[in-house]
């Protein structure tokens, strides 16, 4: 007898879980994945929608859900989380990205009403306590990425005491990379030749419909704005387009946008030939200085021979007549030489 009760009061306790883990089981059911083989096959279980969307292209979009790439059409991804809780957070069923709308519930057993309903992120209140079981944001960041999960008080037939939800691991994707931004000729282009700007990034796989506008900037000032187009070209550089450039990718929404780093360019002025230097004209020759004459005076040297007084004598007088005519020649050199110079240099 006693047994009997302990199992009664043991299925009351988890036939409530176990149901729900059994609802949540058969609506997983209706969500399996729609394509099991290659779509041109007879025996391919692909949806009518997806085979019509046939193509020799390598993958192809048909629909919001579904793509194709390489001959295989495979159906939106779904994640099933069994939970034997009172309380769950249910997060999304497909893949989140930058700039969609992300939607949390709060789900009770057999959709119980609820009170003081409280939505966490990272163990932090999202805000203050409340009667309404979904939470939203509109535009979702990669920083909105982390741990949620929930709490709140059943008001009736529930256990009547505040329970608490598992945390559920939310990730926001990045829909496209920061762009970079390139320039052709990479190096230093040269004045007058032609400079192609290109604003490079990447959408995401899933995502690759999406279309994006590009917007390019030089040292604060707009030079083209959300244009289709990821490049942009100066036919015809000159010194004046030297400076600091980026760009920017927006989704057409104006959601999402990003910017690149920025890019020094510097236009390379033309180098004229170089033309032989012409030499200063050589100054004319100033007045010659004044150069000593023979003189007759005697020199200081004396002997006790006269003779020999007179012969040393005269030979110093000889020598200083010498060296006065030295010094004529050297500067009359000079002087040919300063009027030579420029006649040479011209030839």
């Amino acid at each position: 007898m006693k047994l009997s009760c302990m199992l009664i009061e043991w299925a009351l306790y988890v036939c409530p879980a176990v149901l729900l883990a059994t609802q949540m089981s058969l609506a997983a059911s209706l969500e399996t994945l729609k394509c099991e083989g290659p779509v041109s096959t007879e025996h391919s279980s692909c949806l009518a929608a997806t085979e019509e969307d046939e193509g020799d292209d390598d993958m192809a979009r048909s629909g919001e859900a579904d793509f194709r790439f390489k001959g295989y059409t495979f159906s939106k991804p779904f994640h099933l989380i069994v939970s034997y809780d009172w309380l769950i957070l249910q997060g999304p069923a497909t893949s989140i990205f930058e700039g969609d709308t992300l939607v949390l519930h709060c789900r009770a057993w057999q959709d119980w009403p609820l009170t003081q309903v409280i939505f966490y992120r990272e163990g932090s209140a999202l805000g203050p306590p409340g009667s309404k079981s979904e939470f939203s944001i509109a535009v979702a960041r990669k920083s909105d990425s982390g741990h949620y999960h929930c709490s709140g008080i059943f008001r009736s037939p529930g256990p009547g005491s505040q329970e608490t939800a598992s945390p559920v691991a939310i990730t926001v994707q990045e829909l496209f990379a920061a762009p970079v931004l390139k320039a052709l000729p990479s190096s230093g282009p040269q004045e007058g030749g032609s400079v192609t700007l290109s604003c490079e990034t990447k959408l995401s796989l899933q995502r690759s419909a999406s279309r994006l506008l590009f917007s390019f900037y030089k040292d604060g000032r707009s030079l083209s704005s959300r244009g289709i187009s990821s490049e942009f070209r100066i036919p015809e550089a000159s010194e004046e387009h030297s400076g600091s450039y980026w760009c920017e990718a927006a989704t057409e929404d104006r959601q999402i946008s990003k910017q690149s780093p920025e890019l020094e360019i510097r236009v390379q002025a033309l180098q004229k030939p170089a033309t032989p230097e012409t030499p200063p004209p050589a100054k004319a020759p100033g007045p010659l200085p004044l150069l000593p004459t023979p003189s007759d005076e005697q020199p200081v040297f004396s002997f006790s021979d006269p003779y020999l007084t007179y012969r040393i004598n005269r030979l110093l007088r000889q020598m200083q007549d010498v060296r006065i005519l030295l010094g004529h020649l050297v500067m009359e050199l000079r002087n040919l030489s300063a009027h030579r110079k420029p006649a040479t240099t011209k030839s």
